[in-house]
């Protein structure tokens, strides 16, 4: 009897356990995952326990009517990077439960029939990701009332059907990106109010026949709690912020990356922008309030333009910055108060411009820990350089990649670091007076301090002088002469003037 319990006890054990299917493999009674590479087909024998199921790197082809039509428990669905050919409209029909369902990396899916997802009214995440669907038909999703996230990024979609998300009034992520859109109309983002990230990055959007190429006005207007926009990698020349309407938009995040932008006319109803990147764009001029309005900017990004030089007022009032990349632009000059109101900044990017020197003071509103980066300018370093040498001593851990920071003039210093430099080596020429026996006269600013220094050959008469001009341009002159004795002159040798 008691052998006949031990056996009856073993029997419920081992039929109580989770069957796997063949060649799949189970981390828990609730996961499948099948990634065989002979494995063509959908298994059948799938426990009743199962909540997620995946497909990957296998050579399935086709998806029939009613796959998984045992499991219709499953809340989560996915078949990546297999050869997926064709979906038959009924392939999901027995799957309603389902909350997340992904179809993606499938180089020859073409086409979706309609009512594909008629079912799926419980899905809040799709996608269709890698495949090649050039385009959506109208009424794709018209039954997924209750999606947050939509993905078809990496297909060959060039054109968007009028009001194809009309009824995703729950989405909040939609990624359109890596696609072949050439054109957005406002009809196409019909009934996403709630609409918060919007991803048609890396398109062709832009690419008409027009010289100008731009969105159009309210393009955007209907979604009204859109906080990020990425519009990177596409062929727009100008951009306005009347793509979202006439109203101040709730946008966060606006990246117009790698366009070929040559105008950015206003943005001054963006009031809620904190990150603006607008690198590698062909922009060299900015009109001086276009950031006016936007003083909760955190991070802009204007690396890569055509910028030689920027209004003395351009980021007043942007007390909030803390990242500022101006780098790799042909800017050869910079204000004095150009920073005056980035107390906050933690990232200051000057690098590969044609800066020869920085003006008196430049840095000295920055009030909390910050990296600088200064490399690849041409610096002068003669009798100007000394506030940014001085400043540079002082600051040595705070800049990035240092010992690029060197002197391209004069020659005899070309390619020394400034970290290196002595301060009595930040000399200035002067030009030799013919008149006179004069070899050369150098000057050097130390702080407050410009010292004059002529070489005199014998007993040459030299007058120095130094004139201070007042704010109300009055001139008061001072004058030192060189007058030595003519014994003097035979037998001495005269000391520089300073």
């Amino acid at each position: 009897p008691s052998n006949m319990v031990a056996l009856i006890l073993l029997f419920v054990v081992l039929t109580s356990q989770t069957v796997c299917p063949y060649k799949c493999q189970c981390f828990t009674p609730a996961q499948v995952l099948c990634a065989d590479d002979r494995m063509a087909y959908v298994p059948s024998d799938t426990s009743k326990e199962v909540k997620d199921f995946i497909m990957m790197t296998s050579p399935l082809a086709y998806l029939f009517p009613h796959i998984l039509a045992d499991s219709p428990q499953l809340t989560k669905l996915v078949f990546l990077n297999n050869v997926l050919r064709s979906i038959h409209a009924q392939a999901f029909v027995n799957l309603t439960q389902l909350q997340e369902l992904e179809i993606s990396g499938n180089p020859m899916l073409d086409h979706l029939f309609p009512g594909t997802f008629s079912k799926q009214g419980n899905l809040t995440k799709l996608q269709l990701n890698f495949n090649k669907f050039p385009t959506v038909l109208p009424g794709m999703f018209d039954s997924l009332k209750k999606l947050e996230t939509l993905e078809m990024k990496s297909n060959v979609i060039s054109h968007l059907p009028a009001f194809l998300f009309l009824n995703l009034h729950n989405l909040r992520v939609l990624d359109l990106s890596q696609n072949k859109i050439e054109d957005v109309k406002r009809e196409t983002f019909y009934g996403l109010a709630n609409l918060e990230i919007l991803k048609l990055n890396n398109n062709a959007i832009g690419n008409l026949t027009h010289v100008i190429t731009q969105l159009d006005h309210e393009v955007f207007s209907a979604l009204t709690k859109l906080k990020v926009l990425n519009l990177r990698g596409n062929l727009l020349t100008t951009f306005s912020d009347k793509v979202f309407g006439f109203e101040a938009s709730n946008l966060k995040e606006l990246n117009l990356k790698d366009n070929r932008l040559t105008e950015l006319s206003s943005l001054g109803r963006l009031t809620s922008l904190s990150d603006l990147i607008l690198s590698s764009n062909r922009l060299s001029n900015l009109p001086e309030d276009i950031f006016r309005n936007i003083t909760l900017l955190e991070n802009l990004d204007l690396s890569e333009n055509h910028f030689t030089s920027l209004p003395e007022t351009i980021f007043s009032k942007l007390f909030r910055i803390t990242s500022l990349h101006l780098n790799k632009n042909n800017i050869s000059k910079v204000d004095a108060k150009l920073f005056e109101d980035q107390n906050l900044i933690q990232q200051l990017y000057l690098s590969d411009n044609q800066l020869e020197t920085l003006p008196l003071g430049l840095f000295e509103t920055f009030a909390i820990q910050h990296t600088v980066r200064l490399h690849g300018n041409p610096w002068k370093c003669d009798c100007h350089m000394s506030y940014l040498h001085d400043w540079v001593l002082r600051n040595s851990q705070v800049i990035e990649m240092l010992h690029r920071v060197s002197c391209k003039t004069p020659a005899f210093l070309r390619s020394q670091t400034i970290l290196s430099l002595d301060k009595d080596q930040l000399v200035c020429p002067v030009s030799r007076d013919e008149t006179s026996d004069l070899n050369s006269c150098s000057i050097q600013a130390s702080g407050d301090t410009m010292i004059i220094k002529c070489k005199v050959d014998r007993c040459s008469p030299l007058t120095v002088k130094v004139q201070f001009q007042g704010v109300e341009g009055s001139i008061e002159e001072h004058i030192l002469k060189n007058e030595s004795e003519s014994s003097q002159c035979s037998n001495e040798k005269i000391s520089p003037i300073k």
